[in-house]
């Protein structure tokens, strides 16, 4: 067949002005992506929580009596919050760390084994997240007493 008598290839959709509310909200995102995105939210989360960690830290390991004031936060409350609020906010910041620290694990991975397919960025994405979440619920299991 000559060069001539080819079909044109068919036109991609062009995209100028997307609408956030239309079009991204149909947009299927795969895993890897995921994981990327969450692992910017849990760096952020970790940041903006960096006085209540520092706080936790310092209170818990001053001396017998702030520790008291430590164990009372989970049980009594903290100031106006219940201890269920500084319970929740405990078990984010367990997730976001988990997260942050298994999904830059797989980045270091990824970036010194040049393991760039798209079959081991599905598979590591989905174990980065089932790993954060299980990791992450025996943890909140521990905090909120269950065992």
């Amino acid at each position: 067949m000559s060069e001539l008598a080819k079909p044109a290839p068919a036109r991609r959709p062009e995209f100028r002005n997307i609408n956030a509310f239309k079009d991204l909200t149909t947009y299927r995102l795969p895993a890897a992506g995921w994981v990327s995105i969450l692992h910017r939210v849990s760096g952020v989360l970790m940041f903006l929580l960096l006085p209540f960690i520092i706080w936790l830290f310092d209170t818990s390991v001053s001396s017998e009596f702030s520790f008291a004031r430590f164990r009372n936060a989970f049980t009594n409350g903290l100031w106006v919050f219940p201890a269920v609020l500084v319970k929740l906010v405990v078990l984010a910041l367990i997730w976001a760390y988990l997260h942050h620290l298994i999904a830059g694990l797989r980045h270091l991975w990824m970036d010194a084994t040049h393991a760039v397919g798209k079959a081991f960025g599905f598979q590591s994405a989905v174990f980065t997240l089932a790993a954060s979440l299980v990791l992450t619920a025996l943890l909140g299991a521990k905090l909120f007493g269950v065992y």
